[in-house]
């Protein structure tokens, strides 16, 4: 099991977002997390990759090198390096920072803890150029400074080759089709099922549109900080027809 969560709670300084969440992923399983608006589902993901806005108590535990690690003990960074990777909603900017030197410092970071040597930048050019063409993305990329003046498409894009640079072993998508043309909604999901198997996805997402490029194991409804019900996708394409109202 890549990740449990046992009656997980999450507040911040004057309300409770989360109100005893229980969830648990297989490794290499897609879970679908919907709800209306204010609901909690991308508090979820971000307490799982540690925002320190959050006060998160409960248990969240997960599988790394086959021992079981208390992720409430580890930093945001200690958690990515076990390998949890959030993709957000809204990517922030880091202007003056190149593509190219962020998406090799991450890479390298990676390496390191593995205690793998380290890339220089023409192996990183030569290792990453591949997953460019993967994406349809024009090797210029790499020289703007990370998501400045990035489309929507673009930004989620950039996310996916973060994803597929680094392998992680689980990914939580905090509405990764928001902004999305069907064209690049296309090559994000190409790009979730191909690493589906060895990586776990938990994908927070409004509508059904996604859900119909990547199949999710488990779908759950988050209302009120709660999981109110859970199905296969069959309860997603429910909650597109009848909405939210009957549960």
């Amino acid at each position: 099991m890549i990740l449990k969560i046992d009656n997980l709670i999450a507040e911040t300084e004057d309300k409770k977002i989360l109100d005893g969440i229980n969830l648990s992923l297989e490794r290499g399983e897609v879970h679908a997390i919907m709800g209306p608006n204010g609901s909690g589902k991308s508090t979820l993901s971000k307490v799982i990759a540690g925002h320190p806005e959050y006060i998160a108590k409960g248990s969240m535990s997960m599988e790394v090198d086959l021992k079981k690690r208390d992720l409430t003990s580890y930093s945001p960074d200690e958690r990515a390096q076990l390998g949890v990777f959030l993709s957000f909603q809204h990517p922030v900017e880091l202007p003056g920072v190149s593509n190219f030197t962020f998406l090799k410092a991450i890479f390298n970071s990676h390496l390191k803890k593995k205690g793998a040597p380290e890339m220089d930048a023409l192996e990183f050019r030569e290792h990453i150029t591949p997953l460019l063409e993967e994406l349809e993305i024009d090797d210029k990329f790499l020289e703007r400074f990370v998501n400045q003046d990035f489309s929507g498409g673009e930004k989620k894009r950039n996310e996916a080759l973060q994803m597929l640079l680094l392998k992680p072993k689980l990914v939580l998508l905090d509405e990764i089709d928001s902004g999305l043309d069907i064209d690049s909604l296309a090559l994000v999901s190409k790009v979730v099922n191909s690493l589906r198997g060895e990586t776990s996805f938990l994908i927070v997402t409004h509508y059904n549109r996604i859900l119909d490029y990547v199949k999710p194991d488990f779908v759950h409804i988050l209302i009120d900080g709660k999981i109110v019900k859970s199905g296969d996708h069959k309860l997603a394409e429910e909650v597109e027809k009848r909405g939210y109202n009957w549960l």
